[in-house]
């Protein structure tokens, strides 16, 4: 028998156009490549000028590599060489853990604390009744003094009772959930998407309205199963990305996992 070769199926038409922003895009990436973070980009017109361009296409060159993060627009400075993303491991860790390991510098701003009636989503999230008073706690959260995400946690309240006054105590609230009231957290649901900064976001950020923000919703439960927070964090597009690492399962597709073999999904 003879073995043949895998059909690929060939594209119809021809190459697809190029636009010219696209590749000017390709060449300002290559260019501040070899620049320091920091460093300023010529202007506009010195680029028009430099590549024979329109400031249009020199225009949405630049926006683009702002949005991915290469670059950093400063109002009333110029555009500068962006600093390398953040880039954060997904696991069940604090922010305070995570940007330790980072070599970084986290600090915390508390924006609000407060109680609030859980609607449904929370009720459901943390298994109370609707209507149940919940601990909302919002914080601004910062690297080496950069605003990088603003993060919004839920906890029951008559669970852990006088941890509002506990906050100011402990760098981190993990911490304080641990030595305070012997909750320990081992497993969350986590998921990404993105969304525009919002007016009030960007302004805390440091970004623009629009720009794209990461959004993080994470569910987390301790050791007996027993949901613990609903977190809602805004992190900043440009300044940070996500890295999950991956294995591929030792078991067939669609098999049930003993439930101790499940539920180590990771430790903080």
């Amino acid at each position: 028998m003879t073995a043949t070769s895998p059909q690929i199926d060939e594209l119809p038409g021809d190459e697809p156009r190029v636009p010219k922003y696209y590749t000017l895009k390709q060449q300002l990436l290559a260019m501040t490549e070899t620049l320091p973070a920091g460093s300023p980009v010529p202007p506009e017109r010195t680029l028009s000028a430099q590549f024979g361009t329109s400031r249009t296409t020199v225009r949405q060159a630049l926006q683009e590599l702002v949005l991915e993060g290469r670059l950093e627009r400063i109002q009333g400075k110029g555009t500068f060489v962006a600093k390398p993303k953040v880039a954060q491991l997904l696991q069940l860790t604090s922010y305070t853990e995570d940007m330790r390991a980072q070599g970084l510098e986290p600090t915390s701003r508390l924006l609000d604390v407060s109680y609030i009636p859980a609607d449904e989503v929370l009720a459901d999230r943390l298994a109370v009744r609707p209507r149940t008073r919940v601990l909302r706690i919002e914080r601004l959260r910062l690297a080496n003094g950069e605003p990088m995400a603003i993060e919004v946690t839920h906890l029951p309240a008559q669970r852990f009772p006088g941890l509002r006054r506990q906050l100011a105590k402990y760098a981190s609230l993990y911490t304080a959930l641990a030595e305070r009231y012997g909750v320990h957290l081992l497993e969350a649901e986590e998921t990404i998407e993105t969304v525009p900064a919002p007016p009030r976001e960007a302004h805390l950020l440091g970004t623009d309205v629009g720009l794209p923000l990461l959004l993080l919703s994470r569910h987390s439960l301790d050791e007996e199963g027993r949901p613990v927070e609903f977190v809602r964090s805004f992190y900043r597009g440009d300044r940070y990305k996500f890295v999950a690492r991956l294995r591929r399962p030792t078991q067939p597709a669609g098999s049930v996992e003993p439930d101790s073999d499940r539920r180590r999904i990771a430790q903080p």
